[in-house]
């Protein structure tokens, strides 16, 4: 397959996808989930790869989730809201061996919640994570909040989803949101060793820890699937489409509520 969104590379043992949209802070199209999947099956079961390193090109970002210039109503792709979030969800969990979220820059929104669900997180110092949905109209109702609050614990989770707000690699770090933190230009360096430790370990091992791991939190994939029948929803009414609006405008939402 020649993708158009993404970089793919095969190296000792690693798998490399990287979402190579940089002009668009990495930001996720139609045909970008498409590439994302493919790519993760594809490195999932070649025999001859260990670890799969996902990352967003250029120093900007990670991945800034869904593109902004996509009406949320007017997507007709694959998956539940038109696109198949939940598809790179159960990719990134399914695939047998470890995968590594090489952070730099900006991992908000639909990027955050992948960092949040791929097996280890490594952040440069320029890595700053949030949740935007309440903002724009979104929200992602399974692994983006039920598993962060796993990880986090319910209260921190809440007020990433509440509050919006950004936060440091640092900060990301001291909640338990990722492994480790180094300086940006030691960041690759610092992910090939993890690579390499991970490639010298049993495969079969490391993929029964992996489905044992994941055996205790799969209740969340159904969540999310009926959750996100509720949010395909949610994005036909007036108050989804002002959030957006509003968001895109920078000015602040009028949402019509019942005590006004």
């Amino acid at each position: 397959m020649t993708f158009k969104d993404i970089l793919y590379d095969e190296r000792n043992g690693v798998a490399t996808v990287t979402i190579n949209r940089p002009d668009r802070m990495n930001a996720l199209r139609m045909g970008t989930y498409e590439d994302i999947i493919e790519a993760l099956h594809r490195a999932a079961w070649n025999r001859d790869i260990g670890a799969i390193v996902l990352t967003g090109a250029g120093t900007r970002a990670f991945c800034v989730g869904g593109d902004t210039g996509d009406a949320k109503s007017e997507r007709r792709g694959n998956g539940i809201i038109g696109v198949p979030v939940e598809q790179i969800h159960d990719a990134i969990r399914a695939a047998p061996k470890p995968v590594i979220a090489k952070v730099r820059g900006f991992a908000i929104g639909g990027g955050n919640v992948i960092a949040t669900i791929c097996d280890l997180t490594i952040a440069g110092e320029s890595a700053v994570f949030g949740q935007v949905g309440p903002r724009v109209g979104s929200v992602d109702p399974g692994f983006g909040t039920a598993y962060l609050a796993r990880i986090v614990g319910e209260k921190k989770a809440r007020e990433i989803w509440y509050s919006c707000r950004r936060y440091t690699a640092h900060e990301a770090l001291a909640m338990g949101l990722v492994n480790k933190v180094v300086p940006d230009r030691e960041l690759d360096a610092e992910v090939d060793r993890w690579c390499a430790e991970l490639t010298q370990r049993s495969p079969t091992a490391m993929a029964i820890a992996k489905a044992s791991f994941n055996a205790d939190s799969v209740g969340i994939r159904g969540q999310s699937h009926l959750g996100f029948q509720a949010v395909a929803l949610y994005y036909a009414t007036d108050e989804a489409r002002e959030a957006s609006a509003a968001f895109k405008e920078r000015r602040k939402p009028r949402f019509a509520r019942g005590h006004e």
